[in-house]
């Protein structure tokens, strides 16, 4: 080869390397990236399109479960919506045999869509007995939650049992519409 093609050779072959850096940078790169986060979007969506539909496919059992909810919330008035935790209580205690012996209710008022009713119960009784009460609360239809459960011996063999616990039922709250 002779020195001036060497020479064109050699500043062609860097404007074609300087070309390809450039592009390499300014378009490649970028397209690149765009279509990497393009393509976690379409996944993105394809994934809540599968969730949506999954939804619109249970809609039926949801409504049904959140009509169960509604009927079983407790009342908007607070005195009523005390009134049946108290008398449910009541019923669970002579249904299992354990003696409640004390119930210090209040009222929470979280949102304007609804209520906490928060109650402290303290109960006695044998181990069976309590554990009675403990399943009439759980599988009773009321709103209710056991948020604690404490258990205490009184006596050295453990056949009187002290029970304290910290239950809190929703009263859903009437929206009024002008």
């Amino acid at each position: 080869m002779k020195m001036e093609n060497r020479q064109q050779f050699l500043v062609v072959l860097t404007a074609v390397a300087a070309a390809l850096l450039i592009g390499n940078s300014l378009i490649y790169e970028p397209l690149a990236k765009w279509w990497s986060a393009r393509s976690a979007q379409i996944k993105e969506l394809r994934t809540q399109v599968h969730d949506g539909r999954l939804l619109v496919q249970r809609e039926a059992g949801i409504r049904g479960q959140w009509s169960d909810m509604r009927a079983n919330a407790l009342a908007d008035d607070p005195s009523l919506a005390g009134q049946q935790v108290i008398k449910a209580i009541d019923n669970w205690s002579r249904a299992s045999g354990a003696e409640v012996t004390s119930i210090m209710p209040q009222w929470k008022n979280d949102s304007t869509n609804y209520m906490t009713f928060n109650c402290r119960v303290e109960a006695s009784g044998t181990l069976g007995n309590l554990s009675q009460f403990l399943y009439n609360i759980e599988k009773g239809p009321m709103a209710l939650k056991l948020d604690s459960v404490e258990l205490s011996a009184h006596s050295d063999t453990g056949q009187q049992i002290t029970l304290g616990l910290q239950i809190s039922g929703l009263a859903l709250l009437q929206q009024t519409k002008p």
